[in-house]
């Protein structure tokens, strides 16, 4: 398999007047994964079907490259770029062999290639046994994994994943994303992973592009958006932060670098504890602002506290992140 990469260059987008994405720059390495990351309406999925070709690109308004091709008026068949869809789009009168076998039959394969090529994508992604089924008779994990398999039997150049986990359970969607994961880097298709999960996206990625208003805020590993966030925005969409603000600007803490202990140096009120199983989140009112924190619930049984009780902690300084306005 030859592995491309992926450059955008000054993409925008209209949906009438509004504009849906503003002069999008970014570059997708071979066999990377890349996540868009952004709430709703933050432009993510248009320019994952710009990147596709479902969404024409005007030509004055952004280039898009495979490789050293630029593909920007190519049709999305000549593209060759795989899109495995939130809602599946499988063929419900096709059995599994038959809808994973699609692809082929469009490209012209002979039967030998064919039954040759399905039998050996089912068995990558545990489909073997079910080849005879109808799609209503799959659980949606199944259905899932006949949509990767109708993808990657085409030998695409570039996988596109438009939140292919949103409508399974959480149970699944943690199974699903690491057998996602350890099936694109096998293969090494260079790929673009759409969600509005933040757990999801530093599961699955090797870099997060935080997305709002149709412009990029930030690019990075999950350990740098998460840890070095470079705004309030980013901060808070990764995940729960106390945020604090002085005379050099504005710095943040997570909840699980605040340390319960009975030693600590700081006090405050708890008004609100959640029992979450392994960890448990606690509310804190200290110097008349609002804390969260979060322990290992095993570490609260050392040092047992409930609503109302004043309790004492200690934050971790060197967790202290400087970040922008």
């Amino acid at each position: 398999m030859i592995q491309i990469d992926i450059r955008l260059k000054g993409i925008s987008h209209f949906y009438g007047t509004h504009k849906a994405l503003d002069d999008i720059d970014l570059e997708v390495s071979q066999g990377e994964l890349v996540a868009l990351l952004g709430p709703s309406g933050c432009g993510k999925t248009t320019l994952l079907r710009i990147i596709a070709g479902l969404i024409p690109l005007d030509p004055d308004r952004g280039q898009i490259y495979f490789g050293n091709e630029e593909v920007s008026a190519w049709a999305p068949q000549k593209r060759n770029a795989a899109m495995v869809f939130q809602s599946y789009a499988l063929f419900p009168h096709m059995t599994v062999t038959e809808n994973i076998e699609y692809g082929l039959l469009m490209r012209k394969k002979d039967a030998a290639t064919r039954q040759r090529e399905v039998s050996q994508i089912m068995e990558k992604v545990q489909l073997t046994s079910l080849g005879s089924r109808k799609i209503q008779e799959l659980s949606g994990g199944q259905q899932q994994r006949v949509a990767l398999a109708r993808s990657l039997v085409v030998n695409p150049d570039v996988l596109l994943f438009d939140e292919p986990l949103s409508n399974l359970d959480e149970k699944l969607r943690v199974a699903m994303r690491q057998e996602i994961r350890s099936i694109q880097k096998e293969y090494g298709i260079t790929s673009v992973y759409v969600t509005h999960d933040q757990e999801e996206a530093m599961a699955i990625a090797d870099r997060i592009v935080i997305m709002k208003d149709g412009q990029i805020l930030q690019t990075g590993a999950p350990v740098e958006v998460y840890e070095a966030p470079v705004n309030r925005f980013v901060a808070s969409f990764m995940g729960e932060c106390n945020f604090f603000e002085d005379e050099h600007g504005v710095t943040m803490c997570r909840p699980d670098t605040i340390k319960l202990t009975p030693d600590g140096a700081e006090e405050g009120v708890v008004t609100w504890v959640e029992y979450l199983g392994s960890i448990q989140k606690i509310k804190l009112v200290w110097q008349e602002r609002d804390l969260v924190a979060e322990a290992f619930t095993k570490q609260i049984k050392a040092y047992p506290f409930k609503v109302g009780d004043t309790i004492r902690f200690d934050f971790n300084i060197n967790e202290h992140i400087k970040i922008l306005r």
